[in-house]
């Protein structure tokens, strides 16, 4: 018999399992890294701020977490940029985690949304043409600086 998911006050399925700065689950019990929270409304700007603080510490996997609830809570025109921004940070955690054909793969498909949105992207001051094209150049099989948002 498996154990009961882990689920939020609403029901939702969550892991409340650690994880390391890459966001792999560790053991229950074991010492991981704070996790970005999951489910919060931010503005744009916070949205940005945060998943850039987290690029640059390292975690792609917790930058994603925050672009995700973006995507999920933010208005329908911007859906598409989050969920390209998501991806990419996504195709960094592959990278890192040494799994180069899955970050390539989440880097494109990340990058033809990022694309897609680049008039949207513009006016939350994010140049979605130059972060597609960073994301489609990165050299998934080395330590890359994260890109910039903004």
């Amino acid at each position: 018999m498996t154990a009961p998911r882990d689920r939020d006050a609403e029901g939702r399925a969550r892991n409340a399992r650690p994880r390391d700065g890459l966001g792999r689950p560790l053991p229950h019990g074991a010492p991981g890294v704070e996790r970005a929270p999951e489910g919060v409304v931010r503005t744009p700007e916070e949205t940005l701020d945060e998943a850039q603080r987290l690029l640059d510490a390292g975690r792609p996997f917790h930058a994603h977490e925050v672009l995700e609830d973006a995507w999920k809570t933010g208005p329908a025109d911007q859906r598409e940029l989050w969920r390209g921004l998501a991806q990419v940070a996504v195709g960094l955690t592959h990278a890192a985690r040494g799994n180069a054909a899955g970050a390539r793969t989440l880097l494109d498909r990340g990058a033809g949304h990022v694309a897609a949105a680049a008039d949207v992207a513009a006016g939350l001051g994010v140049d979605g043409e130059v972060l597609a094209r960073w994301a489609r150049a990165v050299d998934v099989t080395a330590p890359a600086e994260p890109p910039r948002l903004r």
